[in-house]
């Protein structure tokens, strides 16, 4: 990893910073003719920021090649069952700071927060009131709520989709066994009601052994998560909602969520019961069980 150095960045001369400002005019003016407009925009924004950075750290070379390295690296743990790039785009807080650019406030609508590396298409169905958690481990939660939009107006066969860690911290595409635990999806009723049994989410660390985990070693950072159950919820002519609800009272809050994904009114009571009182569908459950709310509130598709 980069040493620490609190050297400042040496004086400049005219003549050398008009040097490197003609490097950057001549790369962005490489782009001019990019048929589309976006990616003309992107590539050239691009361009001029990243020679600002290298410019105003003075980056030398030795740094640009471990950098590189780095990149490499992160190319090389990343395969079908681990993303590494999604990992170093949360912990940078890049994916937070694209989700509040494309999910504008409006009216009381639910906040959005981080995707992750662990969302699985084709998660089983369930229908409401079933159960997610498969074989994972950890305290049964029974999940209610109702979807509406920012109208008030209920939103029926809304769709749901919801992941998460058992309570090692493991989601179930960490495990080698190819075992399908602690997600699923399921539909809104006609009230725009819903339901499910879940686990108490429990705090974890994103994945750390690797290049990511190198990189918050070497800056002090902790790889922790607050504890959370992750939405992704979806309904025509409204706003994909991916979301996460967190454990109120969980120390992890205070203290710091890796991937700066936690906003105060995500936070929700996971009221604990105690063994032997009656869950409201009537399973039997032997030991502790708790139960959350989380009502949810679309957003128009176009603000």
């Amino acid at each position: 990893m980069i040493e620490k150095t609190t050297a400042p960045a040496p004086a400049v001369s005219p003549d050398q910073a008009a040097i490197e400002q003609a490097l950057t005019d001549q790369v962005v003016a490489s782009f001019a003719n990019t048929p589309d407009p976006r990616l003309r925009q992107l590539m050239q924004a691009l361009t001029r920021h990243l020679h600002a950075f290298v410019r105003e750290v003075r980056l030398s070379e030795d740094e640009w090649n471990k950098v590189i390295e780095f990149l490499t690296a992160a190319g090389h743990i990343t395969d079908d069952r681990r993303q590494e790039f999604v990992l170093l785009s949360d912990v940078l807080g890049a994916s937070m700071q694209t989700i509040a650019v494309n999910n504008a406030a409006y009216k009381d609508a639910t906040e959005a927060t981080v995707f992750g590396p662990f969302f699985v298409q084709d998660a089983p169905e369930i229908p409401i009131g079933g159960d997610i958690a498969g074989n994972a481990h950890g305290q049964p939660c029974w999940v209610e709520g109702t979807v509406t939009d920012t109208d008030g107006n209920t939103v029926p066969g809304a769709r749901i989709e919801v992941w998460e860690a058992d309570d090692e911290g493991f989601y179930d595409v960490q495990y080698t066994d190819g075992r399908v635990a602690g997600r699923a999806h399921l539909f809104a009723d006609d009230q725009g009601k819903y339901a499910f049994w879940a686990l108490t989410p429990t705090p974890y660390p994103i994945p750390h052994d690797g290049p990511v985990g190198k990189l918050l070693a070497a800056t002090g950072r902790s790889p922790m998560r607050a504890s959370h159950l992750h939405f992704v919820v979806t309904a025509p002519g409204l706003r994909t909602l991916v979301t996460h609800i967190f454990v109120y009272g969980d120390p992890q809050i205070e203290i710091g969520d890796s991937v700066f994904g936690v906003k105060d009114s995500l936070i929700k009571d996971f009221h604990i019961q105690k063994a032997g009182i009656p869950t409201p569908d009537g399973r039997l459950i032997e030991g502790d069980w708790a139960h959350t709310r989380f009502d949810i509130v679309l957003a128009p598709a176009k603000v």
